[in-house]
């Protein structure tokens, strides 16, 4: 019997007879931890806690308990929670055909998904039936057990079970020897790369909710199938906490609010996932784009556009094609040229840069636009603005020198900062991943450039007093990365801005810039997003602040509500010195009582409405009504209007301040950063 030699990541360690199981040595090494496990990395890759640890020439193995309450613990848990999904659907509905079910973790709505074809359609009554079914089979504590066999067992087992769309699953992504799991004691087989839960005990706190129509890999041309949505968590409390939130999620719901307040729509007869901005949505995304072209040319970025559509042979060259083929639109031939619809901004700002000589004397160069791209996103996947087919984002990609570097990361943290704060996002959360000791992937770059990008990226956070989550194994394949998260009005966490190193495009396209020794080199690239995609970003808006904007970003600011109509040529006069300040304003002339004016503009969520009657048009006052306080008093229009201008000039989160105390009180996004307990 050989001996082991297993060491935890803090260094602890120890010698013991092999083979041994994972869940066995952190038991030996860290009874706490071994308690909590979920699954555990090895040399950090994730597996299950039964995977064996044999001798490696003396070589020490390290081993990682993957624990609750952590980002991969969520992750270990859904996953298994959709398979035991499966099996109780297998159980109550025998024949059933089983397709694909993953973990979600950055959709707000669901936790999981599994797609099945059941011999009858189920309908949102069955919902609670599988439910409980589930809790059953958790209940008697059954056993995940992986399976590694040969590619043509795997395809043989799935045709005996009459699962054809595993067996294609099999023949199109796996090896020749694939990975199966077992639910024992349960119907359920699945050919999976795991990790998963040791036993179905571990899964106390889930939930069906909702069902939908789903198409085998998406393409319309395959099976139609049922995708059975759920959430799951570790303890029942938080499962609750969740389920509340999604009642509070359900009214602030963009797409409803969307309709109702007239920014947006999505019209079927011109093609799903494309968004056409309504007037008073335009009048928000053009505050957007130009508070941050503003802020662009404070920084000394250059401001540039390039085409939408560019020669197949780029893509290639980018490596798009090959890594992200399959959400490109297909392309398109002119002229004997092919052409394809760009995903993403990075190569056109590269032709900027390569488009003459750079010096040292030239760098940094930073480039900056609202630059639309287009992604052939499966039906299936669609959702309101949050994912769509056809989006804008705030690209900025900044090509420098070693030295210079650092500072470019510390402006774009400060950037980022101070946007999602003028937006009002008080919380925010920042992530680093880096490439980890996970060599299953394969990464760009030598072992020396990582180190120097991951140091760059965390000094960044650090000197800044930074609070931030280390996630190993989650960088892009082209370099680490930093992610900002935030948290919304109701405590839902989204994923916004980053700041990313890139290895690949600078030696793909081979970029040089003249040094000090007057001798070529290649500049550091790195890509900078802060909205991310104006689409997404607008409806992360509208739910957090559920279509009450403030004022500075509101559609209409101020609704002028003549009482009768011998009041509405002064009404005019009030909304043209207002609109002449340059404030938004409606004014609602038609013959309606004043209550159903105000319940109108109410509805339309605008922060002020000027109520004129005739001792306001005699004093050439206006009454003003606030959306959330109600009415606030009578005062001067010039009062009005200074005080109204101020709010939109400093971008006010809110009106607390607005009133009888003046602008001493008006509240206006910081700019100076701090930090505490991990958030901004």
């Amino acid at each position: 019997m050989s001996e082991v030699n297993v060491k935890l990541k803090d260094g602890v360690g120890a010698q013991m007879p092999g083979p041994v199981t994972v869940g066995e040595a952190l038991k030996r090494l860290d009874r706490d931890a071994a308690k909590q496990a979920l699954a555990a990395r090895v040399n950090g890759r994730e597996v299950d806690l039964a995977y064996e640890l044999n001798a490696q020439n003396g070589e020490a193995i390290q081993i990682e308990a993957v624990l609750p309450e952590t980002r991969d613990g969520l992750d270990v848990l859904r996953h298994s929670t959709a398979h035991l999904l499966a099996a109780a659907v297998l159980d109550l509905f025998p024949g059933t055909k089983l397709g694909i079910g993953p973990a979600l973790l950055d959709d707000p709505r669901y936790g999981f998904f599994y797609d099945v074809i059941t011999p009858r359609p189920l309908t949102e009554a069955d919902l609670p039936v599988i439910e409980k079914r589930m809790r059953d089979i958790a209940k008697r504590n059954l056993q995940y057990r992986r399976d590694e066999i040969a590619k043509s067992d795997a395809i043989r087992i799935f045709e005996e079970r009459d699962e054809p769309l595993k067996c294609a699953l099999v023949a199109d992504k796996g090896s020749e020897i694939v990975s199966v799991y077992y639910i024992d004691g349960s119907p359920f087989i699945d050919f999976c790369l795991g990790p998963h839960v040791p036993n179905t005990n571990k899964l106390r706190a889930f939930k069906l909710l909702s069902l939908a129509g789903a198409y085998w890999m998406g393409d319309a041309t395959q099976p139609q199938m049922q995708r059975i949505y759920g959430t799951a968590f570790f303890t029942p409390a938080e499962l609750d906490a969740w389920l509340k939130q999604r009642e509070e999620a359900e009214k602030r719901d963009h797409r409803r609010l969307g309709r109702e307040l007239d920014l947006f729509s999505i019209q079927e007869q011109y093609g799903q996932g494309l968004i056409f901005w309504h007037p008073k949505g335009g009048v928000i995304r053009q505050q957007m784009e130009d508070y941050l072209r503003e802020e662009l040319i404070k920084r000394n970025y250059s401001v540039v556009y390039t085409p939408h559509i560019a020669k197949r042979e780029l893509w290639q060259i980018s490596g798009h094609e090959e890594n992200y083929g399959d959400s490109m639109f297909a392309p398109t031939t002119i002229e004997e040229q092919e052409f394809r619809l760009k995903p993403m901004n990075c190569p056109m700002h590269i032709a900027i840069y390569k488009s003459q000589q750079r010096s040292y004397r030239d760098l940094p160069q930073r480039y900056g636009e609202m630059g639309t791209v287009y992604r052939a996103e499966l039906s299936g996947t669609l959702h309101g603005l949050m994912r769509v087919r056809g989006f804008t984002v705030d690209d900025a990609h900044l090509f420098c020198t070693p030295e210079q570097v650092r500072k470019e990361i510390d402006d774009c943290v400060d950037f980022a900062y101070q946007v999602l704060k003028t937006f009002g996002f008080d919380k925010i959360k920042f992530e680093l991943s880096v490439k980890g000791n996970d060599t299953s992937k394969k990464w760009l770059g030598a072992d020396d450039q990582w180190a120097i990008a991951e140091t760059a990226l965390a000094e960044g956070l650090d000197g800044r007093g930074i609070k931030y989550e280390r996630i190993e194994g989650e960088a892009a394949f082209y370099g680490p990365k930093i992610d900002f998260k935030i948290e919304d009005a109701i405590g839902r966490l989204w994923q916004l801005g980053t700041v990313q190193w890139d290895f690949n495009l600078p030696q793909r396209f081979e970029l040089e810039y003249i040094g000090e020794d007057n001798k070529p080199h290649r500049p550091i690239m790195v890509h900078r997003a802060l909205f991310g995609s104006i689409e997404r970003f607008f409806g992360v808006l509208i739910e957090h602040y559920a279509g009450a904007f403030p004022m500075w970003l509101s559609p209409v600011q101020v609704a002028v509500l003549p009482i009768t109509d011998r009041i509405n040529e002064y009404a005019e006069q009030v909304a043209n010195e207002l609109r002449t300040a340059g404030l938004r304003v409606e004014s609602n002339l038609r013959g309606e009582k004043i209550g159903a004016k105000i319940r109108d503009a109410q509805m339309q969520k605008i922060p002020f409405m000027l109520v004129l009657g005739d001792r306001e048009m005699e004093q050439n006052k206006v009454a003003v009504r606030e959306r959330s306080k109600g009415d606030i008093g009578v005062m001067s229009l010039e009062q009005f209007k200074t005080e109204a201008v101020e709010l939109v000039k400093t971008r006010s989160i809110d009106n607390a301040s607005f009133g009888p105390m003046g602008l001493n009180q008006i509240a206006s996004p910081g700019s100076t950063l701090t930090n505490s307990g991990g958030e901004v």
